[in-house]
């Protein structure tokens, strides 16, 4: 299956909090959109690695997906070497997007800047036909996104442009709200983590607030981007 949009994400929620809106309005607009996620999230303070595979697939739903995967590197221990891009490669061949949405380039977590390293050298590598692989018994043809977008996450990163997702605000946060393990619940007897405190979501909130404030929208995500991007018409925007 070809994908017009490729979310690599190093966590699953990672997709949902840092660009769910970008991906429903893709969707919507007639765009094939898979994600891989990296890892399990096994070293989550909630939950477990089983329980995110089945709020994985919830979400997956509520967005409409065309393709989900899971690469299943260790969390927190994978590295951006040979052995992990070498699986990414695979991914991005088969798949075959246009476009690439990436972790954030830093963050409060070090897993996310790791990991869009690890994206940004994968995407260059799967266009050099000089690197072989195979996934299921078949050779694959070299492929390289056009574009590679990076998420904005925790930290604050000036974006370089900003995604209109207030007709899609609603669908981003059901689709959080699938990782229901992750999030504040009263009736939790498990450990307070980072975003399960009372106003993560709230947090979260604003940032698509602050986002769509900038192009006065109600609602927003930020992307950085590894290219500069080109405008073609500078009268009608």
């Amino acid at each position: 299956m070809k994908l017009d949009i490729l979310v690599l994400a190093v966590h699953p929620d990672d997709a949902e909090l840092g660009c769910g809106g970008t991906i429903a309005k893709h969707i919507a607009m007639g765009y094939k959109v898979g994600i891989v996620d990296f890892t399990r999230g096994e070293l989550g303070t909630r939950g477990s690695a089983e329980i995110r595979d089945e709020e994985a697939a919830a979400s997956a739903k509520v967005l409409g997906l065309s393709s989900r995967e899971n690469l299943r590197f260790r969390d927190g221990f994978f590295r951006n070497d040979e052995e992990h891009q070498m699986e990414l490669i695979k991914m991005i061949r088969k798949y075959k997007p246009e476009t690439v949405f990436a972790n954030a380039i830093e963050d409060r977590h070090p897993d996310h800047g790791r990991a869009s390293a690890l994206a940004t050298d994968a995407c260059f590598y799967s266009g050099l036909r000089m690197i072989a692989t195979e996934l299921d018994g078949e050779q694959q043809e070299a492929w390289r996104p056009q574009q590679v977008y990076h998420y904005i996450q925790d930290r604050y990163i000036e974006p370089d442009f900003v995604v209109d997702i207030s007709d899609y605000w609603d669908k981003k946060d059901a689709a959080i709200r699938a990782f229901k393990s992750q999030f504040y619940d009263p009736n939790s007897a498990e450990p307070e983590s980072y975003i399960a405190k009372p106003d993560f979501l709230d947090f979260v909130e604003a940032r698509s607030r602050e986002m769509g404030h900038k192009i006065g929208a109600t609602f927003g995500e930020g992307f950085t981007s590894e290219k500069k991007i080109e405008k073609v018409d500078l009268v009608k925007g």
